[in-house]
């Protein structure tokens, strides 16, 4: 991967430089550009049944008959601390507006060479309108047309309804469900291999149009997430740990940084799970049955820090090729990465679909995404830290006022004793 940034940003400025503009052109129009383009292609092709299965199962697999008052608190909190998490990224988006400063014949340039899906806007942007317009009538024609909202829509309730259906026929179909996101998972592996070529062909398309000028609002898009993670991470969570948890911050962050330490050395919940549950219950001094159900949901489920991830990208890039959005389609963008992280955010990656999916939606250059590609690994370190951090402060909210005995109730002990860890490494 780092060869393919390297090799695409140098050879893009060079020939930027140095080559002759019809050779230039030529080699963006039938070389750089359909190999970056299939690659896109590629994630966009994977979107569909990517988010299906694993919002299902993701929704499914918590049983929901089974989660009482304990599951409630961990839902309620996941949902608002998450929508938090991306009013701060899209607030300091559009505060410091790192993606402003290219030149506007270069953004023009980029605009009109980009190969764009049209995706059809809603007809009434209004509150109201936009509220029906989000179920859809054909889950089919939805996913055709690139209604993503009807989609995620639609399979949630599909997994609510397969939560609460305990027939034969029906754990078949989740079966069949689950093998279906394995293989998803598989087809993300292969993608991510052809990874350093698409990348190289990306940025090489790039910076061969809009010269080094486009590396300088990557610096200020990468110092932007780490400024958005730190101020939720360092500020919503002590305030949410003092507030609604009753313990000190600072103690917290101490009992706490095994963990941390963990999520940013591996960039992966699932694996850093087994020392979050040591954590918690050593350091952190929380009922057994609290922190178990609490963080193996919240592994999979409350990711704070990819859907700050994913508004911050999606705005970024709208700046960075001047596409203006208005207060409603950023508020239907954070709406798709609250819900979007809820399956994808246990995928290696699985942010990549979900944001190729917006920018397809919004008419956003998907080119952008080469960029990202290029920082994308140190900013997974960062935001996994983020999520399992987040994870912690959500059972310390739990845990207060839950019993402390080992003792179980019998509706909640399947919830988190049967919930097995995949094996397999879970990006944040």
């Amino acid at each position: 991967m780092l060869l393919g940034i390297a090799a695409g940003a140098v050879l893009g400025i060079a020939s930027r430089a140095l080559a002759p503009e019809p050779a230039l052109a030529w080699t963006v129009d039938h070389l750089s550009r359909p190999v970056g383009q299939v690659f896109l292609r590629l994630l966009f092709m994977l979107v569909v049944p990517l988010l299906f299965a694993a919002l299902v199962m993701g929704i499914s697999g918590l049983e929901l008959r089974k989660l009482g008052r304990l599951g409630l608190r961990t839902l309620g909190y996941t949902v608002v601390v998450s929508a938090i998490a991306v009013l701060i990224g899209m607030a300091l988006v559009n505060a410091l507006r790192p993606g402003e400063g290219l030149p506007e014949e270069l953004r023009e340039l980029a605009r009109k060479t980009a190969a764009l899906t049209p995706v059809p806007a809603p007809p009434d942007t209004k509150a109201a309108a936009l509220l029906v317009s989000m179920v859809p009538d054909n889950p089919l024609k939805a996913a055709a047309s690139g209604d993503m909202i009807g989609l995620i829509v639609f399979s949630l309730i599909f997994g609510v309804g397969l939560s609460f259906t305990h027939t034969g026929p029906a754990a078949r179909l989740r079966e069949a469900i689950e093998g279906l996101y394995e293989v998803m998972m598989t087809l993300i592996g292969g993608v991510l291999r052809l990874a350093p070529i698409g990348v190289a062909a990306l940025l090489f398309t790039m910076t061969a149009r809009l010269g080094v000028e486009v590396l300088q609002q990557l610096l200020a898009y990468v110092g932007v997430v780490l400024l958005a993670l730190a101020v939720h991470m360092f500020v919503v969570y002590s305030i949410s740990v003092r507030v609604l948890g009753g313990r000190s911050p600072l103690r917290f962050f101490s009992d706490v940084r095994l963990a941390i330490a963990t999520a940013f050395a591996t960039a992966s919940s699932s694996a850093t799970l087994p020392t979050a549950l040591k954590v918690a219950e050593e350091n952190l001094k929380l009922p057994p049955h609290v922190s178990r159900f609490v963080l193996t949901a919240g592994s999979a489920m409350n990711q704070n820090g990819t859907a700050l991830f994913e508004g911050v990208t999606v705005l970024f890039l709208a700046q960075l090729f001047g596409v203006e959005l208005t207060l409603a389609q950023q508020l239907v963008v954070m709406l798709i990465c609250i819900l979007g992280g809820i399956g994808t955010a246990g995928v290696p990656a699985g942010s990549l679909p979900v944001i190729a999916m917006i920018l397809g939606i919004f008419q956003i250059p998907p080119e952008g995404l080469g960029l990202i590609l290029g920082v994308d690994r140190f900013l997974d370190m960062c935001r996994t830290t983020l999520n399992v951090t987040g994870d912690l402060a959500a059972a310390v909210y739990v845990a207060r006022g839950e019993p402390a005995a080992a003792t179980v109730p019998a509706s909640e002990a399947p919830a988190f004793e049967e919930a097995p860890v995949n094996p397999s490494p879970r990006r944040g």
